[in-house]
């Protein structure tokens, strides 16, 4: 009995898909890797390799737009968390440009210590007191938990739309 060569080759090809959008989805939980991004470009490579139906079209569609609302989300919920607590926009305009600046200076949490430290010195050196600063800091890390579970998600909806993509549309 001959070996299906081509049938396991694209059963591993499946499993390789899956285990990157797997890994995404984890990385999302650690708040340096982009999960997103990863799953998002692991449903471009089979998107690429397997062809573009037109469902295929309109599901990697809806899987960019959601990849784009997610890598946009964190900064918008830890922003609106922080005004929340009462933090100025001046201080949260500086803990989200020290989050960008300590992310690149030192990953892979460089940024969530310097935003979280940038908030809670502008606001300390703004109102002179330091109950209100760590009010602000306790509001942007929890906008920063919240974050974390929207982007998995929106992760989780994005695997499972692929797993639509393979198993319903390219099967039908």
């Amino acid at each position: 009995m001959p070996i299906d060569w081509s049938g396991i080759s694209h059963v591993a090809f499946l499993v390789v898909i899956g285990v990157t959008m797997l890994a995404g989805l984890l990385g999302l939980l650690t708040l340096v890797i982009p999960g997103l991004t990863i799953i998002w470009a692991a449903a471009l490579v089979y998107g690429l390799v397997e062809g573009f139906t037109t469902w295929g079209w309109v599901i990697f569609a809806f899987m960019t737009f959601q990849m784009i609302v997610g890598v946009t989300s964190d900064n918008v919920i830890m922003g609106a968390s922080a005004k929340t607590t009462g933090a100025s926009w001046l201080s949260i305009i500086v803990a989200l440009g020290g989050g960008v600046v300590g992310s690149i200076a030192f990953p892979p949490f460089g940024g969530i210590i310097a935003a979280l430290i940038g908030i809670f010195v502008v606001e300390w050196i703004k109102r002179k007191d330091l109950k209100k600063a760590w009010e602000s800091f306790k509001g942007l890390a929890s906008g920063c938990g919240w974050a974390v579970a929207f982007r998995f998600f929106i992760g989780c909806i994005m695997v499972c739309l692929w797993l639509v993509w393979v198993f319903v549309v390219n099967q039908g």
